[in-house]
């Protein structure tokens, strides 16, 4: 594929960024899309491997090496027809998918990946440029209904797949817009919203009907999660009125840190933080907007949400930037003999890291301290695995300065009203219990009810939503009709 001894002769291109002076000014997408002579080069490194890897790598089974060969041969418009035939919303995953396909890139082996984020990337925004993606819908309607809670990327794929075989698709979000945690987990300097704005136009004009405000069950007295819900309805309604109901709600209960000192003001979770910037972007007024102008930040895990709110805060002024990760500090190249092509445990440095944000490793914290009710530091100790597990090193307890503290440790589950007013069984970790299985996958315990994308498999990549809406659609049309068209 591509050029036969591209990989020889061309090294990886890397996508460019503007300047950190210049982006920390804005909320705007600052990583530049390689051009066309870029993603000729760098998809003229896919060598004719005999097993590529990376489509196995990626979770929607991406088949890379035809894109990658028919950029290379300047074939844009064939390109985005094999790109969309397997994944839905390229645009998302070639902007903030972390591309387990190249850490399976059988030149990563013993080189630099092919840079296949970057080519997809690429091929979508052309796409969209040139006209390429128009809606497509169904030539047959079948007359079967389908409920769709939640408009995250696993609904917004199993929507799209369901009304283009016929169905009559609604779905329903809790917020005020349509996206769930793309619309208001991601900060638009990753992901501008307009990319899920034209996407929602596109199903529109496809026949699925989108609404917003529309909370299903109730949540839990005092939940933090997002909710700009003006009505309620009722599971019991869903199923008398649609054939199947489709869970997509997104993995939004938090991971909480219950330490002494929990309580005071100044500690917030990221998604109470990330959510109001972004809405805040789209011409929102959020009164007493929690802000981090001017103020010593602490951010509390190591992953990608961390991550976000590290670049969010360095947007608004912050005065300083910290992150804690309780495990160690991994290494910073991996041994891929024992990995390859297998997702390795590295350091990864992001784009909001380089923006300017001190990393502490291997760090716990003990105790939250404040005066008059409010935040003012942490207590914190180094810790080291014995035994199997992380315990305390002696003498090595520290006072950091904080006067906001957010809490980016993951999410443990869906909010458990909505699977309880249903009635679906849960699974050892608070998620919908169902199965990936080629027949009867994706159905619960409760008649017509269907789960997928994290209320099914709990927090995962963006990538990985978009897989399971796809092939609950499948589950879903085949349990309507007896038999489906729809990949899976």
């Amino acid at each position: 594929m591509g050029k036969v001894t591209g990989f020889m002769e061309f090294e990886r291109v890397e996508e460019d960024y503007r300047p950190v002076e210049e982006r920390l000014k804005h909320y705007k997408e600052f990583v530049l899309t390689l051009d066309e002579d870029k993603a000729k080069v760098q998809s003229a490194r896919c060598m004719d491997c005999g097993t590529p890897f990376c489509n196995n790598g990626c979770p929607v089974n991406n088949i890379i090496p035809d894109f990658n060969d028919l950029v290379y041969r300047g074939d844009w418009e064939n390109a985005i027809t094999v790109l969309h035939s397997t994944n839905n919303f390229p645009e998302f995953t070639g902007r903030i998918c972390p591309a387990p396909c190249e850490a399976a890139c059988t030149l990563n082996v013993n080189d630099d990946a092919v840079g296949i984020k970057s080519i997809e990337h690429a091929i979508i925004d052309r796409a969209w440029q040139e006209g390429w993606v128009q809606p497509r819908p169904a030539r047959i309607k079948t007359g079967k209904k389908v409920a769709i809670v939640g408009s995250g990327p696993a609904g917004l794929a199993a929507a799209q797949q369901l009304a283009r075989a016929g169905h009559d698709v609604t779905v329903f979000e809790k917020s005020s817009r349509i996206g769930g945690l793309l619309r208001y987990g991601i900060p638009d300097f990753k992901m501008e919203k307009t990319h899920i704005d034209r996407r929602v136009a596109q199903m529109e004009a496809e026949g699925v009907t989108f609404r917003t405000g529309v909370l299903v069950a109730n949540l839990p007295e005092g939940s933090k999660v997002n909710n700009d819900a003006q009505q309620t309805i009722s599971p019991e309604q869903l199923q008398a009125e649609f054939d199947a109901v489709l869970l997509c709600g997104g993995s939004e209960q938090s991971r909480d840190l219950p330490v002494p000192g929990r309580d005071l003001q100044g500690i917030h979770f990221a998604m109470e933080f990330l959510p109001q910037q972004n809405k805040v972007n789209a011409g929102d007024q959020i009164p007493n907007q929690l802000r981090a102008d001017g103020k010593h930040v602490i951010v509390i895990g190591g992953g990608d949400t961390g991550s976000d709110c590290v670049g969010t805060s360095n947007r608004h002024g912050a005065a300083s930037v910290t992150q804690f990760e309780v495990m160690p500090m991994p290494p910073e190249q991996e041994n891929k003999e024992l990995t390859w092509p297998y997702w390795p445990v590295k350091l990864r440095t992001s784009s909001s890291h380089e923006e300017g944000c001190t990393r502490e490793f291997a760090i716990s914290t003990k105790e939250f301290m404040g005066e008059n009710g409010k935040v003012t530091g942490l207590k914190t100790a180094h810790v080291e695995f014995k035994d199997g597990k992380l315990v305390e090193i002696p003498g090595t307890e520290k006072i950091y300065k904080a006067d906001l503290v957010l809490l980016a440790m993951g999410f443990t589950n869906p909010v458990g009203t909505i699977l309880d007013a249903f009635g679906v069984e849960k699974d050892a970790r608070g998620n919908a219990r169902a199965t990936t299985d080629f027949t009867g996958g994706y159905v619960t315990n409760v008649p017509k009810v269907f789960a997928a994308g994290d209320m099914r498999r709990g927090q995962s990549l963006v990538v990985w939503a978009i897989r399971e809406g796809r092939q609950a659609a499948r589950a879903v049309d085949e349990f309507l009709i007896g038999f489906s068209d729809l990949p899976r």
